[in-house]
């Protein structure tokens, strides 16, 4: 099973909607929030490139991007592939 990694915020409703989709392939997830803990986003930052908005997913340590970059993995069966499920 993959590791993965999600960068969020409880008020983000991406966050919410990615890691619905998560939870509906069964896997489990690390979650950061960046709004309690304001230290990491610097990091976020860092491994996404810059990128600042929530969330920030990873996959096994590999920067897979936000919601819609997850759910377009989705769509493509790609996901699964890399969530190891397939």
């Amino acid at each position: 099973m993959a590791q993965i990694e999600i960068y969020s915020s409880m008020l983000c409703g991406f966050c919410h909607a990615a890691k619905r989709l998560l939870k509906t392939k069964g896997v489990k997830y690390q979650e950061t929030d960046v709004l309690l803990h304001p230290s990491r986003r610097k990091e976020m930052m860092q491994r996404a490139n810059g990128r600042h908005t929530v969330p920030q997913i990873f996959i096994d340590g590999v920067h897979v991007g936000g919601c819609d970059e997850l759910y377009a993995l989705d769509a493509t069966g790609e996901l699964d592939n890399k969530l190891g499920l397939a």
